[in-house]
């Protein structure tokens, strides 16, 4: 989619450095220049698979100096280590107990800055002095104490006193959480998908599987401490704030993994967990759908392919099991469809088909009335099972919709209208929801509106958008295929466009509760450090492709979670001038992008290749 506004071993030598910096100093300054402390220059992360090296921390030299017992500190909550032991060695005794490590996690830019502002006067208590010593760095983003994901740039700040213990210095105050920099961040922790079911009220009675789709929540839990048992437990815990008022989970509130009974898989794939908090008269059919939700969750973090997951009670009875071909009825993607070749414009309007082929792919024209739509299409969009296609008018004044056979030869029927057109303003290009329902923003300057479509026919309903300002509008938009979550390019004053994410909420009304008001709330941004955001698209159950500029930087191509964060891998190969992208939620399908080249697609995940040359607003279903 495109904005119209423009066409188990210990790593030694990591342990021997460290040592080396803890034990470097030898004097002790009343006040003191910054120094810097990147524990990140030993990260070894290489993507979302295994760091080959094991990090454990080393305990505070004796004698350190404050500056140096920070440091080891800091150095010490980047090791594999479960529960920070060797970090509250640092801590003075009162304080080890208390520090909870695991409140949040700041994560910094680039390595952290250390400083002593001035020798303290005696402490009144004890039989040492006090020393303060300040950190700060620039901010990147915070994981909450849910393990939720949050872009937050700008400036930290933390303060540390310390107190000599036995003549030796320790940290007495200091914040709870952790902080450090990206790269170690990235080395210890992973992203994993928890999963929830959509709630779609009355509307997912419309359609098949509409009580049966599980939506993608992103967690980041620590890669090498117990990933399975963190993740199944934060799946009890249930979604996250953001997410809850448009999804529910199958588990009861109260449902706990059992005291003593780790989650475990055995050799055949199959996981098991014991529970405690389930009710002895719980649905069996209830209890499996616990269990498609638990067997989609652990099979994104697990290290073996999970075939099957058994709940237990906490003495051990069985409640129920699922087996992974059973769990295919409640899944995520459900609604996505089962369509899997792109789409885009030639020169002459024509909507046509990318095939693969042997050598090179090739176009077929694609049957229906669509590209009869007066004065040509500028965009257009296909529903998820193929059947029909919607367009919008080259000027962008007008919606088109149509179905995509030669049996109809009424002509494209109009359903929407924009009082403005032009390149500027006029309607956005549509995109359907799994639903079949058909979403439009209209970009009239004068009354910017979110539209949709009921099964993508009858009179568009506004549908209203909480924290839009009134200087802000939908330049762009793409709806997930399972209804509930919406990416939006936002319209700023000064010309450019931002990400965010809607989630789209909707409340029963009217005499049996048959009706649904629809409205998009829970505006937050996605990728905050791109100033200009020119196209996203879906690429996966919680992954976007963009296309944007970061401040004083060149446009890139590049992944990123719903959460914010960046994705590190598939690396997107460069590519010029995009204007366009286009993804699907089915990962293993090949990226499309428009660029001034014409319509290009990336073979292999490796090379692009101009698949239309004189070709533009490339469209996979949805």
């Amino acid at each position: 989619m495109r904005s119209e506004r423009r066409p188990r071993w210990r790593a030694a030598a990591g342990l021997a450095a460290v040592g080396l910096v803890l034990s470097g100093c030898a004097s002790m300054p009343s006040s003191g220049p910054v120094q810097r402390v990147d524990a990140s220059e030993r990260a070894d992360s290489d993507g979302e698979g295994e760091p080959q090296v094991r990090v454990y921390g080393v305990p505070p030299a004796e004698g350190a100096l404050p500056q140096a017992i920070v440091r080891g500190f800091l150095e010490a909550i980047t090791s594999d280590e479960a529960d920070f032991a060797t970090a509250r060695e640092y801590l003075t005794p009162r304080r080890r107990g208390e520090w909870d490590p695991f409140a949040s996690t700041t994560i910094l830019s680039s390595g952290a800055d250390l400083r002593i502002p001035g020798a303290e006067e005696p402490a009144a208590s004890g039989d040492g002095q006090t020393m303060r010593v300040e950190l700060t760095g620039s901010r990147l983003a915070t994981v909450d104490a849910a393990h939720v994901y949050s872009p937050e740039a700008g400036e930290y700040q933390a303060t540390f006193l310390l107190r000599r213990v036995d003549d030796q210095w320790r940290i007495d105050t200091l914040p709870d959480g952790l902080v450090i920099g990206e790269a170690d961040f990235r080395r210890i922790y992973r992203s994993v998908n928890t999963f929830y079911y959509a709630d779609l009220g009355p509307e997912g009675r419309r359609i098949e599987h509409g009580e049966d789709v599980l939506v993608a929540d992103p967690v980041y839990v620590r890669r090498r401490i117990d990933p399975v048992g963190e993740t199944v437990r934060t799946l009890l815990e249930g979604p996250s704030e953001w997410l809850s008022p448009a999804v529910a989970s199958a588990f009861p509130s109260g449902a706990e993994v059992a005291d003593d009974h780790a989650p475990a898989i055995d050799e055949s794939g199959a996981i098991s967990v014991w529970l405690s908090g389930v009710p002895a008269d719980w649905p069996v059919d209830s209890c499996e759908r616990m269990a498609a939700q638990l067997l989609h969750t652990v099979q994104d973090v697990a290290s073996v392919d999970v075939t099957e997951a058994r709940l237990l009670d906490a003495a051990g009875t069985p409640l129920c099991d699922e087996s992974e071909a059973a769990a295919r009825e409640h899944a995520p993607g459900l609604l996505a469809g089962e369509l899997t070749r792109p789409y885009f414009l030639e020169e002459d309007g024509d909507l046509v088909q990318v095939v693969e082929g042997e050598e090179q792919p090739s176009l077929r024209p694609v049957p229906g009335t669509l590209d009869e739509a007066e004065g040509g299409l500028r965009a257009v969009a296909i529903r998820r099972d193929g059947e029909q296609a919607a367009g919008v008018s080259a000027d962008g004044s007008t919606l088109y919709v149509a179905p995509l056979t030669n049996e109809d030869d009424t002509g494209p029927e109009v359903h929407a209208t924009s009082a403005t057109g032009g390149d500027d303003a006029g309607l956005s290009a549509p995109s359907w929801d799994g639903l079949g329902d058909l979403w439009v923003a209209d970009r009239d300057p004068a009354g910017p509106r979110l539209l949709r479509l009921t099964e993508g026919r009858g009179t568009p309903v506004e549908v209203p958008v909480e924290g839009l300002r009134h200087d802000q509008r939908i330049e762009a938009l793409r709806v997930a295929s399972d209804g509930v979550r919406i990416a939006m390019l936002i319209g700023e004053a000064d010309g450019g466009a931002t990400l965010h994410l809607g989630r789209i909420e909707r409340v029963a009304h009217g005499e049996g509760g048959e009706g649904t008001e629809l409205s998009v709330t829970g505006l937050r941004p996605v990728m905050p450090q791109l100033e200009d955001v020119a196209a996203v698209s879906w690429a996966g159950g919680s992954r976007l492709v963009v296309v944007g500029r970061p401040a004083d930087g060149v446009e890139q191509l590049m992944y990123v979670r719903s959460d914010g964060s960046t994705v590190n891998t598939p690396t997107v190969p460069g590519l010029n001038d995009v204007t366009g992208v286009a993804a699907t939620e089915n990962e293993d399908l090949p990226l499309l992008a428009e660029t001034v080249a014409g319509v290009a697609w990336l073979q292999d995940r490796s090379q692009w290749k101009v698949v239309g040359s004189l070709g533009r607003a490339p469209v996979y279903a949805g």
